[in-house]
This record gives structure tokens, C-alpha cells and sequence, in this order.
């Protein structure tokens, strides 16, 4: 099983547990990401993400999308897709 980076993150909003990743390749709802940084070592599922607060299924490079995380995460954390 193996990852691809695929972005990075840009910001983290703690009241609401959700991190914005700017993304460097598309990411869909269903696909499995690793969030590695520092402090922080995530591996999830995407369950929804958004796009300036509307729903999203998918999501292409340069897009930058919110996705719901279980603990925070930093700005410059990189983010994977696992194969």
C-alpha cells in the first residue's frame, strides 16, 4: 500500500475541527488520506469535504477544500493519498 503526496495544509479551524488542504492532485470523497507533519500523524477517511461551504464530491489541483479531522493539525503538514 502505498501514498502520493498530494497537498498541503494551509489552515486548521479548531472550533470546528476542520483543515484546509491546498491540493496539489484531485481528491474524492472515499479516497483514504495520511496527514503527516511534526506533531501530527492522521490516517482517514474522507467523508465530505467543501469548497467555500458547499459539498463537494471531488476536488482537482489548485482547488483548496475543507475536510472534517479527528485531532488537529498543523499549517505546512503535507498530505497523502494512500493507494
Amino acid at each position: 500500500m502505498g501514498e502520493k503526496e498530494i497537498g498541503k495544509i494551509t489552515h486548521y479551524f479548531g472550533h470546528v475541527s476542520v483543515a484546509i488542504i491546498e491540493l496539489k492532485e484531485a481528491l474524492k470523497v472515499g479516497d483514504t488520506i495520511h496527514i503527516k507533519g511534526a506533531h501530527d500523524d492522521v490516517t482517514q477517511a474522507v467523508a465530505s469535504m467543501q469548497i467555500d461551504h458547499k459539498d463537494v464530491p471531488e476536488a482537482k489541483p489548485g482547488d483548496q477544500v475543507g475536510v472534517k479531522v479527528p485531532q488537529k493539525v498543523h499549517p505546512h503538514d503535507k498530505v497523502f493519498k494512500v493507494e
